[in-house]
C-alpha cells in the first residue's frame, strides 16, 4: 500500500435513534484505528444515546429522523477521504481501517469505488447461519451489499452520486444500484457482526419474508412510504 493511501482519513458515520444499549459497542469497534474520525448522527433519541456518546468524546450531530437524512448530514460534516456507514447495532472487524484502504487502493482493475464487509449475525441459531450464507452469496455475486454490512466508499464518489436518496427505506439498495455502473464493488471476507434483534423479535422466517417482500415491492415500483410501513410493522404476520 502506498504511503498516500495509508494516510487517507476515514470517517465512520453512525446514524442512531434510541440506541443507548448498543452504541458504545459500535463506537468501541472503531478503535484502535489510524487516521479515523467517528461521527454520530442522532435522529431524535429519547433515551440516553446522546449523553452516552458525548461522554465518550464523540461528535454528535442532530438530524430529522430517517437513516438516509442522518447519513447524508454525517457525510457533509465528515473530513475523511473515505466514508464508512455503520449501523449502531453492528461491530466492525479488527483492522477495518487497513482493510478498507487496501480495498480502495487505485491501480486495480476494475477500479474499486466502494465496498462492504461480509455479514455475521450475533446469535447461535442454525437458521441464522443460512441467512448469513444467503446474504454473503448475494453480496459476492451480485455486488449488492446492504447497510448492515458497513458500506464504504470514497467521499468524492458519494458526492458525485448525490449521497443517499431521500427514501424512508431501501436507501442502501438504491445507493448500490447507482454505484455499480461507476466501478467495482468490493466485498471483504472479514465479517461485521450485527445484532440478531430483528430476527429474534419477529422470528427468522417472518423477518426474511418481510425483507424479500420489501425488496420485490421496491423493484416493482411500490411506494417507498408503504414499504417502510410494511417493514416496521411488528405485527405484520401474527402467529
Amino acid at each position: 500500500m502506498s504511503p498516500n493511501i495509508a494516510l487517507e482519513r476515514i470517517s465512520v458515520i453512525i446514524p442512531v435513534l434510541n440506541e443507548a444499549e448498543r452504541i458504545a459497542g459500535a463506537i468501541a469497534s472503531t478503535t484502535p484505528s489510524i487516521h479515523t474520525e467517528v461521527i454520530v448522527v442522532d435522529g431524535g433519541s429519547t433515551d440516553d444515546t446522546v449523553a452516552l456518546v458525548q461522554e465518550l468524546g464523540i461528535q454528535v450531530l442532530s438530524s430529522p429522523p430517517g437513516r438516509a437524512a442522518q447519513m447524508n448530514i454525517g457525510a457533509a460534516a465528515a473530513t475523511g477521504e473515505i466514508l464508512v456507514f455503520l449501523h449502531a447495532d453492528t461491530l466492525l472487524p479488527p483492522g477495518f481501517d487497513t482493510l478498507i484502504r487496501a480495498a480502495l487502493q487505485p491501480g486495480q482493475h476494475p477500479v474499486p469505488i466502494a465496498g462492504a464487509f461480509a455479514l455475521r449475525i450475533d446469535a447461535p441459531m442454525a437458521r441464522l447461519r443460512w441467512i448469513e450464507r444467503g446474504v454473503n452469496w448475494r453480496s459476492r455475486w451480485f455486488k449488492m451489499p446492504y447497510g448492515d454490512q458497513a458500506i464504504f466508499l470514497r467521499a468524492e464518489v458519494f458526492e458525485k452520486i448525490g449521497g443517499f436518496p431521500d427514501l424512508p427505506i431501501m436507501e442502501d439498495f438504491e445507493l448500490m444500484r447507482r454505484l455499480k455502473p461507476l466501478g467495482s464493488i468490493v466485498i471483504l471476507p472479514n465479517p461485521v457482526v450485527t445484532s440478531a434483534r430483528r430476527w429474534l423479535q419477529r422470528g427468522v422466517f417472518k423477518t426474511t419474508l418481510i425483507n424479500q417482500l420489501v425488496i420485490l415491492g421496491y423493484v416493482l415500483g411500490v411506494r417507498s412510504a408503504y414499504l417502510a410501513k410494511l417493514y416496521r410493522q411488528q405485527n405484520f404476520w401474527r402467529s
